[in-house]
């Protein structure tokens, strides 16, 4: 972990009290020059740290940061969350550091969490924008005993526990958009990433990284016209970690009926809250452009589509757009 993230946790410990420079010095191993880099660098980055000679430092406004502690407060769940949390200010990557952690063991139900990401990425390689603390940057490691071409189940499992924590939680009208973005007003709220990692046909490791715009109040050129978040749709400001424990929450439930029931409940789920069989869409795939109607979604999360001449395309990966 970094001597940023670090002196984070142990202020945010100290629930609003002075450390003196030379304690943290002590903890993290590392000179009272290198604390005095690290505090000036979090202050540029916007935390309300308060420094005073012969005191030492004070985090003040700890109250949405998405520290561990935080996050198991009220946790309910049986796994999720409740083991390895990795929590850092800054990353490059969320999705990548699960990874590492799942290639060495870390145990299912662990997660990687950020305040801020550096190359967050969805799909394709797209940047994910991702401002400091004003998003959910998270990436929870699975270890389904799955065959790997079942693995695209995870995603639209994924899509359903968050469509069902912000509809628990706010109330918010929105809809998934094949296979794993979540749309309100026809606008991208949250995006999901699934990598996975198998071996001699058998899955390793599942990483699902979420990326959901929480309180972000602008956003680039490139995509105001295409990206929201939940305080530009309702006017209001959330608790990052209520939304955290609730994700969560929903998450290991739906993940627990997956394994024990099978993907029918997921599927049947995700169906209603899509809303896309029967609309007429355009897909732009790797290989080429589909059109025509949705007719279902199979087994496995692939889109059932049947164009206008009567052909019916088994598409497992592409963009879907309307037809207005």
């Amino acid at each position: 972990m970094a001597g940023r993230d670090q002196i984070v946790l142990h202020l945010e410990e100290a629930a609003g009290n002075w450390v003196s420079c030379e304690s943290l010095g002590d903890k993290l191993g590392v000179s009272r020059s290198t604390i005095v880099r690290h505090i000036s660098r979090l202050k540029e980055d916007g935390y309300a740290i308060e420094s005073a000679p012969n005191k030492g430092y004070a985090l003040r406004e700890t109250f949405d940061l998405l520290v561990p502690r935080r996050i198991r407060q009220g946790l309910e769940t049986k796994a999720f969350g409740k083991k390895e949390i990795v929590y850092c200010t800054e990353i490059d990557s969320t999705n990548l550091k699960a990874k590492d952690l799942a290639a060495n063991g870390a145990p299912e139900g662990a997660i990687v969490i950020s305040e801020k990401q550096t190359e967050g990425r969805g799909r394709k390689a797209r940047e994910w924008f991702s401002p400091p603390r004003d998003g959910i940057y998270l990436s929870l490691i699975l270890r389904p005993n799955i065959a790997p071409r079942h693995a695209p189940r995870i995603t639209l499992l994924t899509a359903v526990s968050v469509a069902e924590t912000l509809r628990s939680l706010i109330g918010l009208e929105l809809a998934i958009k094949w296979p794993n973005d979540i749309l309100v007003n026809g606008k991208k709220l949250a995006g999901i990433l699934t990598e996975m990692s198998s071996e001699k046909g058998a899955i390793d490791y599942v990483v699902v990284g979420l990326g959901l715009n929480v309180n972000t109040p602008i956003f680039p050129d490139d995509i105001k016209d295409t990206a929201t978040s939940l305080l530009i749709e309702t006017g209001k400001r959330f608790s990052r970690a209520e939304l955290v424990r609730d994700y969560l929450k929903w998450h290991e439930r739906y993940y627990e009926i997956f394994l024990s029931m099978g993907f029918e409940p997921i599927r049947k789920r995700w169906k209603e809250l899509a809303e896309i069989i029967g609309q007429q869409v355009t897909v732009a795939a790797i290989d080429r452009e589909y059109q025509g109607e949705v007719q279902d979604i199979d087994e496995d999360g692939a889109l059932i589509l049947q164009d206008k001449a009567g052909q019916v395309h088994r598409i497992t990966f592409g963009d879907v757009s309307l037809l207005r």
